[in-house]
């Protein structure tokens, strides 16, 4: 028996569908369907990738399914710096300079910051004067957020920001490598000094996500109040490119977008 059933069933549970909901959307009898998960059939190239289509898998995790069904993988992976992706690093410099005077990321799929601009640089900069100690390892919007030498100690609704955040993660992460890396991440982060336990068992269930998760921030008499949207880049055809994820954030009220204005002035002035 190949690999490829249990990696189709886990997908289609993930996605909740029948096995007669997901042979109607791949053109396929539900008795092929059957047959392909308890590996009584084998799959061929097309059917995989229609099924991966179909089920909205990640390109990582359809590489995965091919391999599985004993095809080689057929989406690269290219370095954010390769020479073939300029027109894309243009792209995201773009979005970044124009969301400025207000903070933006660039993260991938385990939340690492891979690039951010002056505004997230220099706001970051504001809240941690003074201080020499960092969260561990690479920069990282989970650790950021949860450990004691990050931004925890600002952000003054920290409770409502952090489970959003933990339903957010879980929810993205369903299967995969790079999910079980995830996964693993929120894991540390759940285990750091003064996170409530209750955060580890976060409804992830069938609850809507709020479409809107104000973060305030706070340091000394500066108040600043955002939200944020995630972007995603239209249908790539590259590994690296479909797990990044463009967070930009907003003010939510007339005095923050001063105060993010008088921080570029700062910036300004001291260069």
């Amino acid at each position: 028996m190949s690999d490829f059933g249990p990696l189709l069933r886990h997908w289609r549970h993930a996605r909740r569908l029948s096995q007669l909901s997901l042979a109607g959307r791949a053109d396929a009898s539900i008795r092929h369907m059957s047959f392909l998960e308890t590996g009584r059939a084998n799959p061929s190239r097309t059917m995989v990738l229609r099924l991966a289509e179909v089920l909205d898998v990640p390109l990582r995790e359809r590489n995965a399914m091919l391999l599985a069904a004993g095809f080689a993988p057929v989406y690269k992976e290219s370095s954010l710096d390769a020479p073939e992706l300029a027109v894309v690093r243009d792209a995201l410099e773009a979005i970044l300079v124009q969301q400025e005077p207000y903070p933006a990321l660039v993260m991938d799929r385990d939340w690492n910051i891979r690039h951010g601009n002056a505004a997230a640089a220099r706001f970051a900069a504001f809240l941690q004067a003074g201080r020499t100690a960092a969260p561990p390892g690479p920069a990282n919007v989970l650790r950021r957020m949860f450990h004691p030498d990050g931004l925890r100690r600002h952000v003054t609704n920290w409770p409502e920001v952090a489970e959003a955040l933990v339903r957010r993660a879980r929810r993205e992460a369903i299967g995969g490598v790079a999910d079980e890396r995830a996964a693993r991440i929120l894991d540390e982060v759940l285990a750091y000094p003064g996170v409530p336990a209750s955060l580890a068992s976060a409804d992830t269930g069938t609850t809507p996500l709020l479409p809107i998760v104000p973060v305030r921030y706070a340091r000394d008499d500066r108040r600043f109040d955002y939200f944020s949207t995630v972007t995603t880049l239209g249908t790539p055809q590259d590994v690296t490119l479909q797990e990044l994820r463009i967070e930009c954030f907003f003010p939510a009220d007339e005095a923050t977008r001063a105060q993010a204005l008088w921080l570029a002035a700062g910036d300004a002035a001291a260069a």
